[in-house]
């Protein structure tokens, strides 16, 4: 199912006309989302995932969520849901109380989920699958799978159909997901046409938004050959923050100490960060960036970066309980807040949040 093909990317290149017709698609295919995630090799051969979210509502409720295992859960929406039980403990940022949108679970498992325009997952109707919420799709990864290659498989097998919905804030739930784990693997899975597309390997540490990957890829290979210690593409739009991202990663020393590794994601994360303020309206991928994550892999710690607070905060797993039958804890992370350091005691027993469903 991997798509990355030396021909796609050459006939997508002929036919951009040159440097300044990349140019322009970078800046006009920009509308499409926000958000950026990176992976990142460090000195020791351990990996951390790291990715700033970027929306157009500051106001967007963002919180943290333990979740053991053990959980009934189901698709949310509605009849035909699939229907699960958790095969592992996850911590995970939610959005709107609606969406898992990012997670580690027991495993060293990462996921994200990015805002992606072209989604279309196909007529629930037709496809005649079990259903599942856009808001659940991550959460159903992180609850059932250990490693980058059980998911590639169990997905391939094509088990369910996305169902998506309107945010709260209006905007569409359009999204595609990366992945990755301890071992250095990594995915990225897109629905385009109805049809799902997996993109698999240690290869594909980055991720945007629009265009669709295959695109960004395309898009990328032309300005490697540039080099980007000549030129690099300077807007905020997705296509160029992959391309800057792609750089960056590339050039990053792997460094062996703990705190320089996190340093280096922090800073590569925050370099292609969107101001506070600047957003374009209509377009959920112009917008700034609210909050910025580092998960550490190995050590299995959970770094977050609110713009609108001082202090990084994080939750070391071996402070956590994940065992069945535990309680599901909470902690809102889009308030004022001088807390930093590591805030395990500061989750509070929450009830689990409902998955985003259409409106009836």
């Amino acid at each position: 199912m991997d798509i990355n093909k030396k021909g796609v990317a050459q006939k997508f290149v002929r036919n951009l006309l040159g440097g300044a017709l990349v140019l322009t698609v970078g800046l006009s295919l920009g509308d499409a989302s926000a958000c950026t995630r990176i992976f990142y090799e460090s000195g020791d051969g351990d990996y951390i995932t790291g990715r700033s979210m970027d929306w157009n509502d500051t106001k967007a409720a963002m919180d943290f969520w333990l979740f053991p295992k053990g959980m009934e859960r189901n698709g949310g929406v509605g009849e035909g849901s699939i229907t699960w039980t958790s095969k592992y403990g996850s911590v995970v940022i939610s959005i709107y109380e609606a969406a898992t949108s990012d997670g580690l679970n027991e495993a060293g498992l990462v996921g994200n989920l990015l805002y992606l325009a072209e989604a279309d997952y196909g007529n629930p109707k037709k496809r005649g699958k079990p259903t599942i919420s856009v808001g659940a799709w991550l959460q159903y990864i992180l609850d059932n799978y250990a490693t980058v290659d059980e998911v590639v498989k169990a997905m391939e097998a094509d088990p369910f159909t996305v169902v998506g919905a309107n945010l709260p804030d209006g905007s569409p739930a359009s999204a595609h997901i990366a992945i990755s784990d301890p071992s250095g693997d990594s995915a990225i899975f897109e629905y385009i046409n109805g049809k799902l597309q997996v993109h698999h390997g240690k290869q594909y540490k980055v991720m945007t938004n629009s265009p669709v990957y295959d695109q960004q890829l395309a898009i990328n290979t032309y300005w490697s050959q540039i080099g980007g210690d000549n030129f690099l593409p300077g807007t905020i739009s997705a296509a160029d923050r992959f391309v800057r991202a792609s750089f960056a990663l590339k050039s990053s020393p792997k460094f062996k100490d703990r705190r320089d590794a996190i340093a280096s994601v922090f800073s590569q994360v925050r370099a292609i960060s969107v101001p506070l303020g600047m957003s374009s309206p209509g377009k959920p991928n112009i917008a700034s960036t609210l909050w910025r994550s580092v998960i550490d892999q190995k050590k299995m710690r959970y770094y977050f970066d609110s713009v609108i607070n001082p202090s990084v905060v994080w939750l070391d797993f071996s402070n956590l309980d994940f065992k069945s039958g535990a309680k599901v804890l909470s902690l809102k992370m889009d308030t004022p807040s001088d807390i930093g350091g590591e805030i395990s005691s500061q989750l509070k027993p929450a009830t689990p949040f409902k998955f985003l469903a259409p409106k009836s």
